[in-house]
């Protein structure tokens, strides 16, 4: 069966997709392009995401006013809407259909948010969104893993929502179940940690090495020649957490990691390297 033969039951929408779902085999393993035709062949079923799952989507994320948010896959622009209108944040939503482009800027005229809200006709994988403050989405979980490599590129702190789908292995910072069943998730992209680190605490210097996975971490520190464990290493966006023993005595480091350095709670500091 070729691709314009698949029975598609969604697409690459957000504020209101419908399930994706194909009879060919494979169909998601194909190349972005396959979604940035000039007229996608796309039997799709709209389904909105219900206001009160928006309105939560939103609550998890903490979104501020001036922050910047990009929905991918727009559908009939209501998140990025009810994020500039309940909040005052700027928002882009990107879509293909060119029916629910047109609605979305019907919605975006309605509430009178056009002057920090814009709708445009996009392939979302083609989508620059490093600005984003806040992504949210409602796709399928392949789409998500598909789209997950460019995710963890974004800033340290950058919140991403999602209905209904998740991120595979990545673990939510957050899920919650909302009646009558609507799944809402919440992500934080961690800071890069992994490797050798040099910390200074006091008078006391000894280097940790940190084996990453997502917002999770661990590994080994060298205290006096001694090796012990770094363990309930976590991430949240910038803010780092992890025990190791010192001294023969437990201790909890937390603090900010800034790229290449980490300023501690306490005094103490890090720098990658060593």
């Amino acid at each position: 069966m070729s691709h314009g033969q698949a029975v598609v039951a969604a697409r690459n929408l957000t504020g209101g997709f419908a399930f994706l779902v194909a009879l060919t085999a494979g169909l998601f393993a194909q190349e972005p392009s396959l979604f940035a035709q000039e007229s996608p062949r796309l039997d799709v079923i709209f389904v909105p995401t219900p206001q009160h799952v928006v309105e939560r989507m939103l609550e998890m994320a903490e979104i501020k006013k001036g922050e910047f948010l990009i929905d991918l896959g727009s559908g009939d622009g209501r998140i990025p809407v009810t994020a500039a209108k309940k909040y005052g944040a700027r928002g882009l939503g990107v879509d293909l259909d060119p029916d629910r482009i047109k609605e979305a800027n019907e919605n975006v005229k309605k509430n009178n948010v056009g002057d920090i809200v814009e709708i445009r006709r996009q392939n979302l994988f083609e989508t620059d969104i490093s600005k984003a403050d806040v992504i949210s989405m409602y796709l399928l979980t392949d789409l998500n893993l598909r789209l997950r490599p460019k995710l963890l590129e974004l800033k340290p702190g950058t919140r991403l929502v999602s209905h209904a789908f998740s991120m595979g292995d990545w673990l939510p910072e957050q899920k919650e179940t909302l009646a009558p069943r609507y799944d809402a998730y919440l992500w934080i992209v961690p800071a890069k940690v992994e490797g050798r680190w040099t910390v200074q605490r006091g008078e006391k210097t000894f280097t940790v090495d940190l084996k990453q996975r997502y917002q999770m971490f661990e590994g080994t520190a060298q205290v006096d020649n001694k090796t012990v464990p770094v363990t309930n290493g976590r991430l949240r966006g910038k803010d780092i957490t992890f025990d190791v023993q010192v001294d023969n005595q437990h201790g909890t480091f937390r603090g900010e990691v800034d790229g290449n350095t980490i300023k501690g709670a306490g005094g103490w500091q890090a720098k990658r390297g060593g």
